[in-house]
């Protein structure tokens, strides 16, 4: 993968999207505070790795417990996202990961292991493109080819979609054929790869219910997110996965609909 193509376009990209995502953001808290939707604190567990597949009981956590979602685009890349998933099974972190199609064909066995320690997996198209810009055959061409391909490597068929850019419309929501997520913190790690700015931007910008946007295809990301993992479990945040994190707060994830945090 050319990771100087790939941070040239999301530069080319990175104004329109924020704007765009502010704005969607803005229109959906409108939304949901007219409607008044909110919820109580859920039931949850005592440590991280024991969010979702545990047979046993869970203990229901303390009022006030605080939860968040670390999510990764555009890998894997064996090099980074291997010692990623070292660190957060160290930690009993589980995260999501949306991926590129074209990066899982060589990295099969990478993918079946984040899928068997808890990891969440997600689609990001399969030549990171702008779905905005497709008609209805090459939308296929890069979400279902994905989705089928991750389907035979994992055996199962419940990915999420994360649009690249951030960047959606109604077709994009009609075609997704499962919930669209975006983000609520973005330190925008491919600017600059500065370990210690993107730490101190996260760190300062979580709140119980937000999503994390980082990228595992860079060696000063893998070690800002461990180091937030480290700073925010001595805060008392609990790291799950996205399903995990709208689960506990009672929201039920539908095909097409956009979703960008789960704050309580």
């Amino acid at each position: 993968m050319d990771l100087e193509r790939r941070r040239a376009d999301m530069n080319k990209f990175g104004r329109q999207q924020k704007g765009y995502v502010l704005a969607l953001a803005l229109l959906l808290l409108s939304v949901l505070t007219a409607a008044g939707l909110r919820t109580g604190h859920p039931a949850a567990v005592e440590a991280d790795a024991g969010l979702a597949g545990d047979t046993e009981e869970s203990p229901s956590v303390q009022t006030g417990q605080k939860l968040i979602a670390l999510t990764f685009d555009d890998g894997p890349r064996r090099s980074t996202t291997t010692r990623l998933l070292d660190g957060l099974a160290e930690r009993g972190v589980n995260a999501t990961f949306f991926l590129i199609g074209a990066q899982v064909e060589e990295n099969q066995d990478v993918v079946r292991r984040m899928d068997e320690e808890g990891h969440q997996i997600g689609l990001h198209t399969y030549d990171h493109v702008r779905l905005t810009d497709l008609n209805r055959t090459d939308f296929n061409a890069q979400v279902e080819k994905s989705r089928a391909l991750l389907k035979q490597v994992l055996g199962h068929n419940d990915f999420l979609l994360r649009p690249p850019y951030g960047m959606l419309d109604e077709s994009v929501k009609a075609w997704a054929g499962c919930p669209i997520i975006l983000w609520s913190i973005d330190p925008e790690d491919w600017k600059d790869m500065n370990t210690e700015r993107e730490v101190k931007l996260i760190v300062s910008e979580a709140q119980d219910g937000a999503i994390i946007l980082m990228h595992d295809i860079f060696p000063e990301s893998v070690d800002a997110a461990l180091q937030v993992v480290d700073q925010l479990h001595a805060q008392g945040y609990l790291f799950c996965t996205v399903d995990e994190l709208f689960a506990a707060r009672g929201i039920a994830l539908e095909s097409g609909e956009m979703y960008w945090n789960a704050y309580p």
